[in-house]
């Protein structure tokens, strides 16, 4: 989707339309999305939001309604569900999909792409761009060419041509502290990547350095799971104003377990695993992390469990701007079956 929780808020509000919108608290927060308007002056997803105002003093910030994106959400698979049931969802806004033997029998699969945009497009009022390839990488990388609502076919044949000419910091997976390091080496370019052998790759980048080799050859045999586990559930809050009081900091993270709780409770999962962020007034981040004996039963065993990893941070050495909960190793409530541990934070 093309700047998706941008777009939605723009859709439902006219007075938004044509004007730089950016959703996400104002004074404290980061950026969720922003909209093509906003991205003109350089504002971007998980910029500060001090930091976007600067960039654009006529930024317009909206709350984020995740209800309302999920809505759309949810109509979007569907319309992907009409032709193929192999989707593999990334977030609200993003899916791979296989259509090798699709539902409708459709031979092409560009043309599969264009008639789901334009469903997409006449059932929610919003615009997506797709990528066409035959492995997962090469989509995923064609799917940010043409937008916003346009697509990009990359045939086996004009594969490594295109991969050539790609600069290293659109390679998906690549980030710009891994780009900056590739830069220092003089590989600007998937052609500069390409002459590299493997063992200066993986010497220097680790396993990384394989799957680069890989990719830059064109090849990804990863296939589309539609039955992708969920590897984590949290959520975070930014405050208006930096905390200093342990009172304060416990209601908070009482508060954030809660919300955690209900989004578990939501996707019927449990943890063993609970895992603490605070994110300090100069933006220094720590995690503090316990598996326990046996899943998560109920709130208060979450609550409890982040309780007691909160007090390894005090005594506060400076005020807190965010904190988080974490749960992992999830498994279902009747099983207690857990998965291998796996950490990752929701930041809404």
């Amino acid at each position: 989707m093309d700047a998706f929780y941008a777009s939605v808020e723009q859709r439902d509000n006219p007075d938004l339309r044509g004007k730089p919108v950016a959703v996400g608290g104002r004074e404290r927060g980061v950026v969720a999305a922003a909209s093509y308007e906003a991205r003109k002056y350089g504002v971007r997803s998980a910029m500060p939001s001090v930091t976007a105002m600067r960039q654009c003093p006529e930024l317009i910030f909206v709350k984020p309604r995740f209800d309302a994106y999920k809505q759309v959400s949810r109509q979007i698979r569907e319309i992907f569900a009409r032709y193929t049931p192999l989707i593999e969802p990334l977030s609200l806004d993003e899916a791979y999909l296989d259509v090798t033997d699709n539902l409708k029998g459709m031979p092409i699969a560009s043309e599969i792409a264009r008639e789901i945009r334009t469903a997409i497009f006449d059932e929610t009022g919003l615009t997506a761009s797709a990528g066409v390839s035959y492995n997962k990488f090469l989509a995923k990388v064609a799917s940010d060419v043409n937008k916003p609502n346009g697509q990009t076919v990359i045939p086996p044949s004009k594969a490594i041509a295109f991969l050539e000419v790609l600069p290293v910091t659109k390679f998906y997976g690549i980030g710009p502290a891994t780009a900056a390091k590739l830069h220092g080496f003089g590989i600007t370019t998937g052609g500069d990547l390409r002459i590299q052998t493997l063992d200066f790759l993986t010497r220097n980048f680790g396993k990384a350095g394989a799957w680069y080799f890989d990719l830059v050859r064109g090849v990804d045999h990863r296939q589309v799971r539609p039955d992708r586990e969920r590897k984590s559930v949290g959520s975070e809050n930014t405050f208006f104003q930096d905390l200093s009081e342990r009172a304060d900091i416990e209601r908070e993270i009482t508060d954030i377990a809660a919300d955690v709780w209900r989004r578990c409770e939501g996707v019927k999962t449990t943890g063993r695993t609970v895992t603490l962020k605070v994110k300090y007034a100069d933006f220094q981040i720590i995690t503090r992390a316990r598996s326990l004996g046996a899943p998560l039963a109920c709130l208060g065993d979450l609550q409890a469990a982040a309780l007691a990893l909160a007090d390894s941070v005090f005594p506060l050495p400076k005020a807190v701007r965010l904190l988080g909960v974490t749960v992992s190793n999830l498994g279902s409530p009747e099983t207690g079956v857990a998965e291998a541990p796996a950490q990752f934070a929701l930041d809404l």
